[in-house]
């Protein structure tokens, strides 16, 4: 399947419907990146919600750039405020 990526932001209920989920592929991510079915349907809702369309690559480093500041705040944490942290340290995320 292809993807297309963009960068929106989510304004609650609405953003996307139970519809839009089962016609294409949709996936949030830190940076408030998207990645989309790249269908007609995926199309609709990236103008729906005036996403700003990036390639993978700027999509990607904007996703790293969001999880690197969150591993340096947690890294920062003393280690008892990082023991009483349910989620732990973020991890990496690539996107499809």
């Amino acid at each position: 399947m292809a993807y297309k990526y963009c960068v929106a932001t989510n304004w609650g209920k609405d953003f996307f419907t139970a519809r839009e989920r089962m016609e294409f592929h949709l996936s949030g991510h830190p940076g408030n990146v998207w990645v989309v079915g790249d269908n007609l349907y995926g199309d609709a809702w990236i103008k729906k919600v005036s996403g700003d369309i990036k390639t993978k690559s700027e999509a990607q480093a904007i996703v790293d750039a969001e999880v690197t500041a969150a591993q340096t705040a947690y890294d920062a944490l003393s280690a008892d405020e990082q023991a009483r942290r349910q989620q732990g340290r973020p991890g990496n995320i690539e996107l499809k």
